[in-house]
């Protein structure tokens, strides 16, 4: 599983995707694009992000598909969900976490990406999509304001974990506050932008450009590209 904060098809993750690709242990893997957290931001921006993913992961030798779920009613498409549960690697890309997360919660398609982790199948989500893998994601009440922040349920990939991508483009202090209103118990993974966390057998490894930052409670750790924790 990859979680990624931010720069999802940027040419600078090229080689970070083209070794998801390896990951899959296939020569052509099979890639579904999965756009719908942007949907709320219109058709045109939608497509733009699948036709991107597609563009991007077909330079790297991949067979791509989008998938074009929209909302739940399209989540539960059996078509789309075949297509999920088919693919070699599946890629959520970024926008809105809690409306992605409304479209998908038990559906077809959610429950085919849950059956894809289970029979092993690569999942990354970038910003958005990295969010709503966790236990927890959270919603601004009052956009951009920190403080209350609306918790929901994610789809539990990470257990115990909740994900802040663009890390290091926020104020850390506003960082600090999301954290301090997290769950009691859980471990918040501050992900840097074209920075990635990939997690195999219990292990999590940084990749990219920057780094990591760990919040356990009032504790705070960093880490950057090639070094491992476990959470």
């Amino acid at each position: 599983m990859a979680l990624i904060g931010a720069g999802e098809f940027l040419p600078s993750m090229a080689e970070f995707d083209a070794g998801l690709l390896l990951a899959t242990g296939r020569a052509r893997p099979r890639v579904v694009i999965l756009p719908t957290a942007s949907y709320p931001d219109g058709e045109d921006v939608f497509t733009g992000w699948a036709a991107q993913g597609v563009a991007h992961f077909g330079s790297l030798g991949a067979e791509v598909e989008p998938v074009l779920v929209r909302d739940r009613a399209g989540a539960d498409d059996a078509a789309s969900a075949q297509a999920l549960g088919e693919a070699d690697l599946i890629y959520l890309s970024g926008g809105k976490p809690g409306y992605l997360l409304r479209a998908l919660a038990d559906t077809a398609v959610g429950r085919a990406l849950l059956a894809a982790h289970l029979r092993g199948a690569v999942l990354a989500g970038c910003s958005a999509g990295a969010m709503v893998l966790a236990t927890h994601a959270f919603d601004f009440r009052i956009r951009f304001l920190p403080w209350p922040l609306r918790w929901r349920p994610g789809f539990e990939l990470v257990p115990g974990a909740l994900v802040i991508p663009h890390y290091d483009a926020w104020p850390e202090p506003l960082s600090a506050v999301i954290s301090l209103q997290a769950p009691r118990g859980s471990v918040v993974l501050g992900i840097d932008e074209e920075t990635a966390l990939v997690g195999r057998d219990g292990a999590w490894q940084v990749h990219g450009r920057s780094r990591v930052t760990l919040w356990r409670g009032r504790h705070r750790e960093r880490y950057h590209a090639g070094e491992s924790f476990r959470l």
